[in-house]
C-alpha cells in the first residue's frame, strides 16, 4: 500500500480529514454496536494511529456520542454523516472505509463474527471478538 495520503469528508462535505501512512488494521465488524451505528449489516473499518489522522475542516462542526468509554463516535453536526470513532483503550482510530474512498481498502479480518447477521464467505478470518493483541480471545470462528 501506498504511504501516502488520503482525503476523506463527511455525506456533506463539512468536515474533511487526511490520513497519512498505512493503517494499522483494516476489515469488517459485525458488532451489533457497529452495526446499528451504521445502519448496515456489517462495518467496514480502517484503523489507525491518532497522530495519522487529523481533522482538515470543520472540526468545530463534529459531534461526539460515547455510548461506552471504549468508543467516542463522531459525525457531522451538519449532515448527520459518521465519520470516525476513536478508541482510546486501544490508541486507535476507526475511519470508516467509505469515508476515505480513494484509500485501497484490503481487509484482512471479520471481527465480532459472532454477532453477525450476514454470513460472509469471503476466505477471511472470521475472529469472536478481536486478535489478541487488541485484548481479544483471538478464536476464530468457521466461516
Amino acid at each position: 500500500m501506498d504511504k501516502g495520503t488520503y482525503s476523506g469528508r463527511c455525506f456533506c462535505g463539512a468536515v474533511q480529514l487526511a490520513v497519512s501512512g498505512e493503517p494499522v488494521a483494516m476489515g469488517y465488524c459485525h458488532c451489533r454496536s457497529c452495526r446499528h451505528w451504521s445502519a448496515g449489516p456489517v462495518n467496514a473499518f480502517s484503523l489507525w494511529k491518532p497522530d495519522a489522522v487529523r481533522v482538515t475542516h470543520g472540526a468545530d462542526n463534529l459531534g461526539t456520542y460515547a455510548k461506552t468509554p471504549q468508543s467516542q463516535r463522531k459525525w457531522c453536526k451538519t449532515c448527520g454523516g459518521h465519520v470516525f470513532t476513536a478508541h482510546p483503550a486501544m490508541g486507535l482510530i476507526d475511519v470508516y472505509a467509505a469515508v476515505i474512498p480513494d484509500l485501497p481498502f484490503k481487509p484482512a479480518v471479520h471481527v465480532h463474527y459472532q454477532e453477525a447477521v450476514l454470513s460472509v464467505k469471503d476466505g477471511l478470518p472470521k475472529m469472536k471478538d478481536v486478535p489478541k493483541e487488541m485484548g481479544g480471545s483471538g478464536q476464530t470462528l468457521p466461516e
